[in-house]
């Protein structure tokens, strides 16, 4: 209901190439840490954002979507359901053109303001699993 394979397609194909990871932290046990080596396998720049503002993967890290100094395309959100829509709001907020929330993340209402503010977006699926199955 909240990813239908075009909307999917179109992000991970078309609308851009920076990908600032929200939850994204230098601990390699997570999840986000493993998804964010895999969207840099496929050519994606990963911008992490955490309170901590790591330099993870190469790339400096932030505390906030606001403190990034340049134009974001997607926002993947690591936080859970009840943290997920200010982050999709903060996304609105800074231009990104996508929000994509993860496995068991899940927000209709913040949905539904992202897609109504313009913005593709993706709930409760993971661009790990996707990206790789886009030429099958």
């Amino acid at each position: 209901m909240y990813a239908d394979e075009e909307t999917i397609s179109r992000i991970l194909r078309n609308l851009g190439e920076t990908w600032a990871v929200v939850g994204l932290s230098g601990n390699r046990s997570r999840a986000a840490y493993r998804v964010a080596e895999v969207l840099q396998r496929f050519g994606k720049r990963v911008v992490p954002v955490h309170p901590k503002a790591e330099r993870v993967h190469g790339e400096d890290g932030y505390a906030s979507l606001a403190d990034i100094p340049f134009p974001v395309d997607v926002v993947d959100v690591f936080v859970n359901s009840e943290l997920a829509g200010a982050v999709a709001d903060e996304a609105v907020a800074t231009g990104a053109k996508a929000v994509w929330f993860q496995l068991g993340v899940v927000d209709a209402e913040a949905y539904e303001r992202t897609r109504a503010a313009g913005l593709d977006m993706v709930m409760d699926r993971c661009p790990a699993i996707e990206i790789p199955a886009l030429d099958r």
